[in-house]
């Protein structure tokens, strides 16, 4: 493996993790621990995710700049454009709308559940699955 790929390899790995250990651990289990209200719940996950979408923007360039340098299979190319247009999706469309949402119930405001913080969710999910086969795609390279 060339040291471009390993890079963008090691990129992808990590920001998997993040993505795991945050969205589908730390998120849902917040909300389960003693004492914590919506609100701090709310809070909590607006600094967590404001964050882990700043890690993640930083391991994507990261291996959009790897792969520049060292282009791996076509394959992985195109995995890893679904997982960078997923991650845009996510942070030009669906993340205003849920900082609109936390800012009106955080501003005591009785708000009905939001749709956007499924299809984020969902979007997390195609995104796992892009990192995953990216990842192997590029150790494969």
């Amino acid at each position: 493996m060339t040291p471009g790929l390993a890079v963008a390899t090691a990129a992808v790995f990590v920001w998997l993790g993040m993505v795991l250990a945050i969205s589908f651990l730390e998120a849902p289990l917040k909300f389960r621990a003693p004492s914590v209200t919506l609100p701090i719940g709310l809070g909590i996950g607006r600094l967590v995710f404001r964050a882990l979408n700043l890690a993640e923007t930083v391991l994507a360039l990261t291996a959009v700049i790897a792969v520049a340098v060292e282009p791996p299979g076509s394959a992985a190319l195109v995995s890893g454009a679904v997982v960078l247009a997923t991650l845009a999706v996510q942070l030009v469309l669906v993340r205003p709308r849920l900082t609109r949402r936390s800012d009106r119930v955080l501003a005591g405001e009785d708000v009905p559940r939001s749709r956007s913080h499924y299809v984020y969710i969902g979007l997390e999910a195609v995104k796992t699955v892009g990192l995953v086969t990216t990842g192997v795609l590029l150790l494969m390279s």
